[in-house]
């Protein structure tokens, strides 16, 4: 994925001229904050579901349809895992996936702490299911490597992930000199189709939490909670028919873009057809949602989109946006940044406050709005050459 600075020292000659006429505009420069206790979803009900030890409202969970596999049966402490913490059960778990007959199956990962050699990484293979205790962990042995997966999809069909948590090496990594060291992620999904990602929690990876790409179709993540990792909790970039179900991107901070969820496909290709419903995306060092150059056809619904250093989500030469019904608030820049080349984006249905904390809260008696006006600037901002844009009804406080 081609990376860039957002909104840094440099930016294009437009930029400093929003800057000189006193707009608006989002700033790259978050405050640090102090790592707080950050495991609490927004969404809230009587009784929790436990997703590698997380709790979650019951309101929160989701049931994707279940992925056609096998019925063979494999657990990883069959073939030598021990789940002790301190011993490399890499081999013995890729052992018990390669083990599985054509027709796929079930891989069961029992509790216990499983350290992963991320540079070798775990392969998965069509029509299984890798299934963790929710008390089972995968952490990722430090290493020095630019580019390392814990699981790793490539090129696969009808493949669930669920349960336990994976645990990346942010904190210990040997970074080298002249790498972002960007592209260690916790699970990489590179093409393939019919892939669900769910229940499961995904934490201090050097990278992202999940990065999907090279085409990949067909693929839900449901129930998760990606958090406290290097540069995205969530990284989209060539994809299509994506739906992301109920779970949290937030505390994202460390490389650039530092965002919730960034929709960028590489070099020239597309990303498209996208439902992101029911989300948190917060406290993350940039923005919530980036969606960046060759997106069209995004969803968003339901979500509550709060307390990032930046935006709260920003359109940029992508077309076919559509915000729904989503809660958007005290973001320290602007609630919604909708930029040049951005066409066919409608707000509607939402609630909007508190935005542009960097420049104070500002107190003011709630309305309703339909369409657009100065007084919502800190809610939604419009720059740029762009076209079709529709402001319908929305509440604001």
């Amino acid at each position: 994925m081609r990376r860039r600075r957002l909104f840094m020292s440099g930016a294009s000659p437009g930029f400093k001229k929003l800057v000189n006429q006193n707009e608006i505009v989002p700033s790259s420069r978050g405050s640090d904050m102090p790592r707080r206790e950050f495991l609490r979803n927004s969404m809230v009900m009587t009784v929790p579901l436990v997703l590698g030890g997380v709790s979650f409202s019951a309101a929160a969970a989701y049931a994707p349809a279940p992925r056609p596999r096998g019925t063979a049966y494999r657990n990883v402490k069959n073939y030598g895992a021990l789940g002790n913490g301190t011993s490399d059960d890499t081999a013995a778990i890729q052992a018990a996936i390669n083990s599985l007959p054509s027709t796929g199956g079930t891989v069961y990962i029992p509790s216990g702490t499983y350290l992963i050699d991320p540079t070798k990484r775990i392969t998965l293979r069509s029509y299984m299911l890798l299934n963790m205790d929710p008390n089972a962990t995968l952490k990722a042995k430090t290493n020095s490597a630019t580019r390392s997966y814990i699981l790793n999809v490539t090129g696969r069909t009808n493949v669930e992930i669920a349960g336990g948590k994976l645990i990346g090496d942010r904190d210990t990594h040997h970074y080298v000199s002249g790498s972002t060291s960007e592209w260690n992620h916790g699970i990489g999904i590179n093409g393939g189709s019919h892939i669900t990602v769910r229940d499961l929690y995904v934490a201090k990876c050097a990278g992202d939490g999940v990065c999907l790409g090279g085409g990949a179709s067909d693929v839900v993540i449901a129930n998760i909670v990606s958090t406290q990792n290097r540069r995205q909790g969530l990284s989209l970039t060539r994809c299509n028919g994506i739906r992301v179900y109920n779970s949290e991107f937030s505390y994202t901070k460390g490389t650039s873009p530092q965002c919730g969820i960034d929709i960028e496909p590489d070099g020239t290709s597309t990303a498209y057809d996208i439902v992101i419903q029911n989300c948190s995306l917060k406290y993350n060092a940039m923005y919530g949602i980036n969606i960046w150059k060759r997106v069209s056809n995004v969803t968003l619904t339901g979500n509550t989109i709060e307390r990032n250093e930046s935006c709260g989500a920003v359109t940029n030469y992508c077309s076919g946006i559509h915000f729904v019904g989503n809660t958007v608030r005290y973001n320290s820049a602007t609630g919604i940044f909708i930029r040049d080349g951005s066409s066919s984006v409608n707000v509607t249905g939402g609630v909007s406050y508190g935005n542009y904390t960097r420049s104070g809260i500002k107190t003011r008696t709630p309305f309703t709005l339909t369409g657009w006006a100065s007084k919502i600037e800190r809610d939604i901002l419009i720059r740029g050459t762009v076209g079709g844009i529709a402001i319908q009804t929305n509440s604001y406080k």
